[in-house]
């Protein structure tokens, strides 16, 4: 059953009745929420908007079904901007799932192997795409590093923080011991198939939010199998940055 929790939500399910019925059939049963952030967030260069925590959890806090909202982020420890918003996701009552970003220090030192040699862009571009280059396109792009290398530039930091293992995790586990009949996952990781694959055959009721061509094709194939693909588009206003509002 849906009750809205803000004057804007109650304004916009008026202006928008279907789209509240066609979620009020999504959230039937116990509902979960898992909320792979690290993967939404770029979401907005495709879609032209940005996703808000704030108003996205006062939007499923209106719909009475929907148990547990897990947030699953990284933190950038000594980060004032990163802390501050963990402390954020926790003050809007999500559960938050997070851990240390990894920080990673990658070497671009170029300046003793041979200027055709691929051994440092190879760290940096996938195996058969690299096979495609030129040779001159190698050298031109260890000539690109070589420069950086003459300014002092031999490394650079790459961050990772990576929660597939613990969002599959938590979807089992909560069926296996909290009954949770709907799982709604926001996330178009192909690193999901198989825990969403299994909850599909124990009969288990999955939707993945998503955007268009921000699906893995593994998941996509999984539609056959009863899985439901929801594109974010549909609720944009409800949990847009509300700068952002269409008028």
């Amino acid at each position: 059953m849906f009750k809205a929790k803000t004057e804007i939500i109650e304004r916009l399910a008026g202006k928008y009745p279907k789209r509240i019925e066609e979620l009020e059939k999504i959230f039937d049963g116990k509902t979960n929420i898992y909320i792979d952030f690290a993967n939404v967030r770029p979401w907005s260069n495709k879609l032209g908007w940005h996703v808000d925590p704030k108003r996205l959890k006062q939007f499923l806090d209106s719909f009475d079904n929907i148990g547990k909202v897990n947030f699953y982020y990284g933190t950038l420890e000594k980060d004032r901007v990163s802390e501050q918003f963990a402390k954020e996701i926790r003050g809007y009552k999500y559960e938050l799932v997070t851990k240390p970003v990894k920080i990673m220090s990658l070497s671009i030192d170029v300046s003793s192997i041979p200027s055709d040699s691929p051994d440092i862009i190879k760290n940096f571009v996938r195996g058969p795409l690299l096979k495609k280059f030129k040779v001159e396109t190698i050298e031109y792009l260890n000539n690109e590093l070589l420069e950086l290398n003459k300014q002092g530039i031999k490394y650079i930091e790459d961050m990772k923080c990576n929660f597939d293992v613990e969002i599959g995790r938590d979807m089992l586990i909560d069926y296996e011991r909290n009954s949770v009949e709907t799982f709604v996952l926001w996330s178009g990781d192909s690193d999901f198939a198989d825990p969403v694959a299994q909850l599909l055959k124990d009969k288990k009721k999955v939707i993945l939010f998503a955007t268009a061509r921000r699906v893995a094709k593994e998941l996509n194939g999984l539609q056959k199998d009863g899985l439901v693909i929801f594109d974010i588009q549909k609720i944009r206003d409800f949990v847009c940055w509300k700068k952002e509002l269409k008028n």
